[in-house]
């Protein structure tokens, strides 16, 4: 009897072992045909599985006969099911293609190019930050975006009033002047209107944000030497959007924010409104607000038309009116000294309007029409001065786009108009001017092979009183493989010369002369980027990304304020120029729900004039950008900041100290709505703590360079409910 079972035993074996099955194959990308390493694979309704190795290889064992459904998976791309009946025919290995799945990158459409392309598909190196980032920067500032801007990998916001909180943004060491900002591509932010410019645009109807660095100039014409940045407003969709905004901060202040959007069948409608104020605050108990008084009032509607699937329409009008009192804090609170007390009050008046028309004239091609107002009012009063100047100003373009199977093409012309008026107030001359420029480009983006993209624009301007310049401008983009890209690019650029600036903000426009066009002359640039960008799955969870970009700019006979010997500032092209240089390394790495970012700058801005050569002053040579985030969909946010700058050269020719900027924020999130609470600054890092911010009397400051905070620690909390 034991025999016959010892036997049976030998048999079921032999019959087990014979079921037993290897599969092979090798994995490859469906478009490029190259090899995928990392995809996971595995037999369903089992545990039995492996990964491809380097060469796309997977091999799996010991799968039982009959029908069997093979899974293949891998990050970004499709995951795809097979079914095979075991025993196979043979033992080669089988080809299996996976298509990659439309990435959240591949679904972002750029404005800024004007291309019909996808943010992967363009030469010019963009980068773009989503609603979702926008949503978590909302959290931590709902009434600027100064902090928006200034968390990002070559830019640094420069404070140019220390008890006023003005500021300027400054991309790759230069100056905030050669930054061009943008909103819906509609040039509003410049001249006079730069002033407070910052302070007073909102981020939470903002759908998208678009960032180019280096000369883009081509369809904005001057002003870009250094980039430019394009706030994407929120547009309508069938699904009605409703949602509320509340938020307090410890430093005395409150937001309130209401959005409204909806499309109809032939209308749609966007309303922003906001209301943003804060009482004077002054954490290091030195007398001056560290953060001003201010109450301010920001009504943003907007009306589309849908004329029919070839026409449409819109058109906006964007507001903001506020009132901004800094300076001694027994002054802001009214208390009655026999001492004269020194204070900085600011009452502004914007509006702008927005006006965009498209007529498709068939499937390849377009005409569109834009056009915008900008008025901007600003009274700036300080002891023994005032500063009363109001800007008008209007833009006009007319452009055709014809979209072929591997070529792009973009023609079209525009028209600037800057009317600034000054009201007369002392002695001093008034620094009235009108400036009128008229401009034509072409643009081309083709896609010349596979792994080679173009894009190739020139553009000739007339500026009145300054006359012509023409300004090229090429880009390319090399697709590697699936996990190589690079961009490189450069071009020319200009600056009308104007008197608003951050020197001549820094002393309130006090004896500044006017700008003349028979001694002034256009700034010029030239400058060039490159980068490189690898991502990767690791794994069937890890994902990692690193872009490393090398930037160069040089700005010939840069506008500098010197001041003469009868004690007015005249604006004058030196005899030299500015050249900036530097790297930009980026490090994304995703891991299940976490999220980590590093982000490294180097920044090497020179100012060389009459054969000296010195460091442009604030600017951070080094900065270092760290943020890990944890994120359950629709559940939870947590967030970890912690940001580096090194010293600074200051104006006064001393160093500023290096410091680090550390953060938290959290936030619940139910179906309709979510509280937050965000601790910025938690080290309390502060330059009142390295130091005074000014020299002279209480009554009479000369303030210095603000190269830090000044408001320190920070909490902020609030709620927001959507519909």
């Amino acid at each position: 009897m034991k025999s016959y079972l010892i036997l049976l035993v030998a048999l079921f074996s032999c019959n087990i072992l014979f079921a037993q099955n290897t599969f092979r194959a090798i994995v490859k990308d469906a478009g490029t045909k190259e090899i995928m390493a990392g995809v996971s694979v595995y037999v369903e309704g089992t545990t039995n599985g492996a990964i491809s190795d380097r060469d796309g290889i997977v091999v799996i064992s010991h799968i039982p006969n009959g029908k069997q459904s093979v899974i293949f998976s891998y990050i970004g791309y499709e995951s795809q099911e097979k079914t095979f009946v075991f025993p196979l025919e043979n033992d080669d290995p089988i080809e299996i293609f996976l298509n990659e799945t439309a990435s959240e990158l591949e679904e972002i459409v750029i404005s800024s190019t004007r291309s019909t392309r996808t943010i992967e598909q363009i030469p010019t190196r963009i980068e773009f930050i989503g609603s979702e980032e926008l949503d978590e920067k909302g959290n931590m500032k709902p009434g600027d975006i100064r902090m928006l801007l200034n968390e990002s990998t070559g830019i640094q916001t420069q404070q140019t009033s220390p008890i006023s909180a003005n500021a300027s943004i400054r991309i790759q060491g230069l100056d905030g002047r050669y930054t061009q900002i943008l909103k819906d591509g509609f040039p509003i932010y410049s001249g006079a209107a730069s002033g407070l410019g910052l302070l007073q645009i909102p981020p939470l109807d903002l759908k998208q944000v678009e960032i180019i660095k280096g000369s883009t100039s081509t369809l904005y014409g001057g002003g870009a030497i250094a980039g430019l940045v394009n706030l994407i407003s929120k547009t309508p969709s069938a699904e009605r959007e409703l949602s509320f905004h509340l938020n307090g901060t410890s430093a005395l202040g409150l937001d309130l924010n209401a959005f409204y959007s909806q499309r109809f069948e032939k209308t749609g409608v966007t309303l922003f409104a906001s209301r943003n104020s804060n009482k004077a605050y002054d954490p290091a108990d030195i007398g001056f607000s560290a953060i001003p008084k201010f109450e301010r009032y920001n009504l943003n509607p907007r009306w589309f038309v849908y004329f029919s699937p070839e026409t449409k329409m819109d058109f906006g009008v964007n507001t903001a009116f506020e009132k901004r009192l800094g300076g001694d804090m027994r002054y802001i609170k009214g208390e009655s000294n026999t001492e004269r007390l020194y204070f900085e009050n600011n009452n502004t008046q914007r509006i702008s309007t927005q006006f965009f028309i498209e007529h498709k004239l068939n499937g390849q091609s377009k005409l569109t029409f834009r056009n915008s107002y900008n008025y901007f009012h600003r009274i700036l009063d300080i002891p023994d001065y005032t500063f009363d100047g109001r800007q008008n100003g209007t833009f006009s373009e007319l452009n055709y786009l014809y979209t072929g199977e591997n070529t792009e093409w973009v023609v079209g012309a525009n028209l600037w108009t800057d009317d600034f008026t000054e009201k007369k107030r002392t002695a001093f001359a008034v620094r009235n001017y009108r400036q009128t420029t008229g401009g034509l480009f072409v643009q081309n983006n083709t896609k010349v092979t596979d792994w080679l993209s173009i894009e190739s624009g020139l553009r000739g301007d007339y500026v009145a009183d300054y006359g012509f310049t023409f300004l090229p401008r090429l880009s390319a983009l090399f697709n590697i493989n699936r996990k190589w890209s690079s961009r490189i690019g450069g071009g020319w650029g200009y600056k009308t010369p104007t008197i608003f600036t951050e020197e001549s903000e820094r002393i309130h426009y006090q004896k500044v002369l006017p700008v003349n066009s028979d001694f002034n002359k256009l700034e010029s640039s030239y400058g060039a980027n490159a980068d490189i960008h690898y991502r990767t799955a690791i794994g069937d969870q890890m994902v990692l990304s690193v872009n490393q970009l090398f930037f160069y700019t040089y700005l010939h006979s840069p506008l500098m304020l010197i001041p003469l010997s009868d004690g007015s500032n005249q604006f004058q092209n030196i005899d030299g120029h500015i050249d900036t240089k530097g790297a930009e390394t980026n490090l994304k790495i995703s891991y299940s729900d976490f999220t980590l970012f590093i982000g490294y700058t180097f920044t090497d801005a020179k100012m060389k004039e009459n054969g000296e050569s010195y460091q442009h002053p604030l600017t951070s040579k080094h900065r270092l950008n760290n943020v890990l985030m944890y994120e359950l969909e629709d559940s939870w946010k947590i967030g970890l900041e912690a940001y580096y700058y090194s010293s600074q050269r200051l104006n006064d020719g001393t160093t500023g100290r290096s410091y680090w900027i550390c953060g938290a924020m959290a936030e619940k999130i139910w179906e309709h709505f979510s509280v937050y609470a965000n601790f910025e600054n938690f080290t309390d890092t502060r330059q009142t703590k390295f130091g005074s911010i000014y020299t002279g009397t209480v009554t009479n400051p000369v303030f210095k360079d603000i190269y830090a905070p000044l408001d320190g620690f920070v909490v902020n909390a609030g709620v927001k409910i959507k519909w």
